[in-house]
C-alpha cells in the first residue's frame, strides 16, 4: 500500500518519528492456565482461518520508553483489516493524516513512513526489533480484539464475575491484556481494552468504534 501525497505528514525529529509510529502499532471470575477459559484456543485458531476478513476501527493512546530511555506518548486514530493471514494497520493523527502503515503476513512484514523507504522483514517482531529494539504483538493481537487468548502459547484467563462468558483479564506472552468495556447491545465485540507490558515497559489504550 502507498501513503497518498495529500495525507503524507513530515514528522520529526526522525528518531520520534518512527519511536512514535512503531509504538503505536500498533497498534485487549478465576483463572485458567494454559487453556483459556470463555472461547478455547482451538476454536480461536479456527476463527481466524475461517473469517475471510475482520476490520476495527478506532482511538489509540501509546505510553512507552525510546532507545534513550525517555519516555514518550502518542495518540491518535487506527484502521486495522485482517484478510486472511494478512493484517493491515493504518495509523493516523488526531487530523486524520496518515502516520505509518504496517502490512504483516506470515511471509513478511513492511513498515511505511512518510517520506521514507518501506523498511521491511522477515515478520513484525524482527522489523519492530530490527527498526526500535522492541516488539508490538500484531500477531497477539488478532486474537487479543476478538476476544480470545491466542493458540501459540501458555495463558492466562479471567471472566467477569457478574458476565461470566465475558473475558475481563488475558496475561499471555509477557502481556496482560484488560477488557474494560463491550459494546452495548445490539452491537458485540470489545470497546475499550487495555494493553501493558513490563519488559521493556509499553502500554496501549484502544477504544474501538461500534
Amino acid at each position: 500500500m502507498r501513503i497518498s501525497r495529500s495525507t503524507r505528514l513530515t514528522i520529526a525529529p526522525r528518531r520520534a518519528a518512527l519511536g512514535f509510529a512503531a509504538a503505536a502499532c500498533v497498534a485487549l471470575a478465576g483463572c485458567a492456565s494454559v487453556k483459556p477459559e470463555g472461547p478455547s484456543t482451538s476454536n480461536a485458531a479456527t476463527a481466524v482461518t475461517a473469517q475471510t476478513s475482520r476490520a476495527y476501527h478506532g482511538r489509540f493512546s501509546v505510553q512507552y520508553v525510546d532507545q534513550n530511555g525517555q519516555q514518550r506518548n502518542a495518540y491518535g486514530n487506527f484502521q486495522w483489516q485482517e484478510t486472511g493471514d494478512t493484517v493491515n494497520l493504518e495509523l493516523r493523527n488526531p487530523l486524520g493524516q496518515t502516520l505509518a502503515i504496517v502490512t504483516s503476513s506470515t511471509a513478511s512484514a513492511t513498515l511505511e513512513l512518510p517520506n521514507r523507504q518501506p523498511l521491511t522483514a522477515d515478520n513484525v517482531s524482527t522489523l519492530m526489533q530490527n527498526a526500535l529494539g522492541f516488539a508490538l504483538p500484531v500477531e497477539g493481537l488478532r486474537y487479543w480484539l476478538q476476544p480470545s487468548a491466542a493458540p501459540t502459547s501458555r495463558a492466562k484467563t479471567e471472566t467477569d464475575p457478574q458476565q461470566g462468558d465475558r473475558l475481563k483479564q488475558i496475561q499471555q506472552d509477557g502481556w496482560t491484556i484488560d477488557y474494560l468495556a463491550y459494546a452495548d447491545a445490539p452491537a458485540t465485540g470489545v470497546k475499550r481494552v487495555n494493553l501493558s507490558r513490563e519488559n521493556p515497559p509499553l502500554d496501549i489504550k484502544l477504544v474501538l468504534d461500534q
